[in-house]
């Protein structure tokens, strides 16, 4: 068996994921922060350490700015809907998921105005455009880090610039990218950054947050939820302080435990170092679905330009027959169709079929990209 489908999520999880929530549940297995009893207090220092361990992770000072969410998708609508007023403008790129686009069109029907900057053929976005769209007062700038369909690398450290200058937030889907690439809020300079942690990040899935820089004023950002906090409980109104003010129930503390211990096999292994892996991966993949007759790669030509993330079609075949041969007949497993970003498709070229898209990981071999495209050529042939 030869798993491609890390982009939706990681796996297999390293061990010491599973361990580490087995051993919240028997050991530590109290409502964090809503008891003073030892396992409650047990809990809630794991819940803290993960959260320590993100914020350093991201580059942030403080820690109690990584607001825990279910995953980015929670996350985005926390950051959109609590932004985004009638009347204000948003701006994004072309290359967005469903978990952006699909709250941005409901707030369109509240009177939001959104502008879509278009992307290229090969998923790239110009920070020119984005320049010319700010012309335009706006409230807020959300960009796709990198594309789920074709891996494609946004200019996010541009854009920001830009939309600062102009005098917008910025918001960045980071879903792909989050453990993929090294990400220092500071230095990319943005407002807030959603996360997911059952991708690159290795945790399990239900695990994710909306980080928010030291920069950025939370009161600027209403809440998504509320309710109680074990915090400020004589009061009915919800509390301003973080991490609360966002984090109403009972948290997914066994969920936290596992993301804290694939945060740290991440760290034990080093990211650049699977970074490199991957992109040693995604390179001899790309470079030989070209070589097949038939076959078109979506994406940017260089690999460094883009996450492990590739995205193709076979002329005469549809997606999901390819597909289908893959798994039934080779034991290949990816994804197929539109993945859930039907605008990135309609930049590439690709909607409504979609594409193949095959997304190595850490545990990815060279010799199974080799049957990989062995079993590609022996498709296209077929």
């Amino acid at each position: 068996m030869i798993y491609l489908d890390n982009a939706a999520t990681s796996w297999p999880k390293p061990a010491s994921v599973s361990a580490a929530m087995r051993d919240f549940l028997e050991r530590a297995g109290g409502n964090p922060g809503r008891s003073g009893h030892r396992l409650s207090i047990a809990a809630g220092r794991i819940v803290y350490d993960t959260r320590e361990a993100l914020a350093e992770f991201f580059g942030l000072q403080d820690p109690l700015r990584v607001i825990f969410t279910l995953n980015a998708t929670h996350a985005l609508n926390l950051a959109l809907q609590g932004l985004l007023q009638p009347g204000q403008r948003v701006v994004t790129g072309g290359m967005e998921h469903n978990a952006v686009m699909r709250p941005l069109r409901e707030l369109e029907t509240r009177g939001v105005k959104v502008d879509v900057i278009p992307a290229r053929e090969d998923g790239t976005l110009d920070p020119a455009d984005f320049a010319a769209a700010l012309q335009t007062p706006a409230r807020l700038v959300v960009i796709n880090h990198a594309s789920n369909v074709c891996g494609t690398l946004a200019p996010v450290k541009e854009i920001a610039s830009l939309a600062h200058a102009a005098g917008a937030l910025v918001l960045v889907d980071a879903a792909q990218t989050a453990g993929a690439l090294p990400i220092h809020l500071p230095t990319l300079g943005v407002d807030l950054l959603a996360f997911t942690g059952h991708k690159a990040l290795h945790g399990p899935p239900g695990t994710g947050g909306l980080v928010l820089a030291d920069s950025f004023d939370p009161a600027q950002l209403r809440p998504l939820v509320r309710g109680g906090t074990g915090s400020r409980s004589e009061y009915e109104i919800q509390p301003d302080d973080l991490p609360d003010r966002y984090e109403s129930g009972t948290p997914n503390g066994v969920g936290i435990a596992g993301l804290g211990a694939g945060l740290a096999w991440l760290n034990e292994r080093g990211i650049e170092s699977l970074r490199a892996h991957e992109l040693s991966l995604s390179a001899r993949l790309r470079e030989g679905l070209n070589e097949i007759p038939g076959v078109t790669v979506y994406g940017p030509k260089d690999p460094q330009h883009a996450t492990a993330v590739l995205s193709f079609t076979l002329q005469g075949k549809s997606v999901s027959e390819v597909g289908y041969r893959l798994d039934e007949d080779y034991e290949i497993f990816c994804r197929v169709g539109l993945h859930c970003a039907p605008a990135a498709h309609r930049s590439l070229g690709t909607f409504p079929a979609g594409t193949v898209r095959l997304a190595p990981g850490p545990t990815t071999t060279l010799h199974d990209i080799e049957t990989v495209l062995c079993a590609v050529r022996e498709i296209a042939q077929a």
